[in-house]
């Protein structure tokens, strides 16, 4: 599985952690930053992030911030992308689950760095249900796109 992760100065510290978990789990990631904790815009790293999955460059995409709610605000703005913010693995798991949510987004300062493992592992070993009314809900979803992404 390829994944994408970014996150703001706020998140970097939690990203790089997430990050290196990953690669010894043995999945590839494309890093489109931030590199450092000097300040950043999360709108840019989001952008970079949602844009390569919904070109389909990667798999999934994981966002790390403050609290998660800003890099999915900025995320959910491309079309074709369910961004998701999960604070523990019910969510992660409910999001994959029933939102087929196509990135995670996480908070460096609502859990720690070893929940926040949790959550990724959870929100990625987690496949989309396809029972019919799950399917018609993420059609309606899609029905709000098209009318209002033009």
């Amino acid at each position: 599985m390829k994944i994408a992760i970014g996150s703001d100065h706020s998140g970097y510290k939690l990203k790089e952690v997430i990050k290196k978990f990953l690669q010894e789990n043995m999945y590839e990631i494309i890093d489109f930053g931030c590199y450092s904790e000097e300040i950043v815009d999360w709108p840019d790293i989001a952008l970079l992030v949602a844009e390569a999955v919904k070109n389909k460059f990667v798999d999934i995409g994981v966002l790390i911030d403050g609290f998660g709610g800003a890099v999915a605000l900025a995320a959910n703005k491309v079309k074709g992308i369910r961004a998701v913010c999960c604070y523990n693995i019910v969510s992660a798991k409910l999001a994959r689950q029933h939102d087929d949510a196509n990135i995670l987004c996480l908070g460096a300062k609502t859990v720690g760095e070893l929940e926040n493992i949790e959550i990724v592992k959870t929100f990625l070993s987690t496949e989309a249900l396809s029972e019919q009314r799950y399917v018609n809900r993420l059609k309606k979803l899609q029905d709000i796109e098209n009318k209002y992404f033009k």
